[in-house]
């Protein structure tokens, strides 16, 4: 089945000969990923074939975080639409006090505009952290790092201005673009968010969201759980992926035609999830949802890991400290956990019910 690679081999044409498009705003929201640490900084400039012929050279090369990244780096490097690009301003920030995981990075295109690409959640704890806090909290660390990004990025940068994100990163694109300075939101063209959780009611309800959200785009595929995630009120493309489940979200399965996605409709899965989070999220208040966050990552904390990998590598002793430190937790939090996940199960079985009687209870 066609993907991002297909697409990459079909017409490797300049942007000077066909225009920028949605599958171009994929691969570049990838960008955020890739292991450019040791590579750029935030004062260094070199284009992506550079930047990839200098990873080889170094010992001390990032962490990948998918194979097939590690494929698509030579490739755009010896692409001819994408091989001259230059990235810019790289950043890479955890802060395990801060609950913060944030990167980004920002390309200039041959068109003279710029792309500015947000990573999503890496495999560090701290970043799933900070995404499940999104579920108590308005504001997370890496929405306030972004606008700041976006707003230092422009001044730096001349030109009309594309924003976009993969998961997380998607949100951050969207929040960033809607609460920069006047004046630089008036240079964005558009805001892509692929598969990226949405917002709570004040940031909806805001005037900051209502200005920008003409411009931004969603892109899900057909049985997304990510990229439903709380308030969304975007114009919404949904997607193909030759996946399932929750591994439709990684950007590698989605389909694409030409320089578009193949279009789909929505699971029954993706609606029965998207309405199992949402009233489970309305019947749970936002102190038992942060009980049971903070619980779990101190679970996940006792095994001194820092990445999830890192849990799977040493899977006997970390469950050890797991079950020894959820053993510790006093009764009171246990049976606030317990009511919270059966809570979950009861709304997730009545909305399977209903879905497959066809009517409402």
């Amino acid at each position: 089945m066609p993907n991002i690679f297909d697409y990459l081999q079909w017409r490797d044409l300049k942007l000077s000969q066909v225009k920028f498009n949605e599958i171009d705003n994929l691969i570049l929201s990838r960008l955020a990923y890739f292991p450019l640490d040791n590579i750029i900084n935030i004062d260094t400039k070199l284009s992506i074939k550079e930047a990839y012929e200098k990873y080889l050279s170094i010992k001390s090369k990032g962490r990948i975080l998918l194979e097939e990244d590690s494929q698509l780096f030579p490739v755009l490097a010896n692409s001819i639409r994408f091989g001259e690009m230059q990235l810019v301003d790289y950043v890479n920030k955890i802060d395990i006090k801060q609950e913060e995981q944030f990167s980004a990075v920002t390309i200039l295109m041959p068109d003279d505009t710029i792309y500015v690409s947000f990573r999503g959640t890496d495999n560090t704890i701290v970043g799933w952290k900070e995404d499940l806090n999104m579920s108590f909290q308005e504001l997370i660390p890496a929405q306030t790092t972004a606008k700041k990004y976006l707003n230092k990025v422009a001044k730096k940068h001349d030109g009309p201005i594309r924003v976009g994100g993969h998961s997380k990163g998607g949100n951050l694109a969207i929040y960033a673009s809607a609460f920069c300075n006047t004046d630089i939101q008036n240079r964005i063209i558009k805001v892509y968010n692929n598969d990226g959780p949405g917002f709570c009611d004040k940031i909806i309800d805001s005037e900051e969201y209502k200005k920008i959200i003409s411009k931004v785009h969603t892109y899900i595929p057909q049985s997304s759980i990510i990229g439903r995630l709380l308030n969304h009120k975007e114009e919404t493309t949904i997607l193909e992926s030759s996946q399932t489940g929750i591994m439709q979200h990684d950007l590698y399965t989605w389909q694409v035609l030409g320089d578009k996605f193949i279009k789909a409709k929505l699971t029954n899965s993706s609606e029965i999830i998207d309405k199992t989070i949402s009233d489970w999220l309305n019947n749970v208040s936002i102190e038992q949802r942060r009980l049971c966050i903070y619980i779990l990552f101190e679970i996940l904390n006792s095994t001194k890991a820092e990445t999830l990998s890192e849990i799977k590598e040493n899977k006997i002793d970390n469950m050890r400290a797991m079950i020894k430190t959820y053993k510790n937790v006093d009764e009171e939090s246990r049976e606030i956990i317990t009511k919270a996940l059966n809570e979950l199960l009861k709304i997730g079985r009545s909305n399977i019910r209903r879905k497959s009687s066809g009517g409402e209870e």
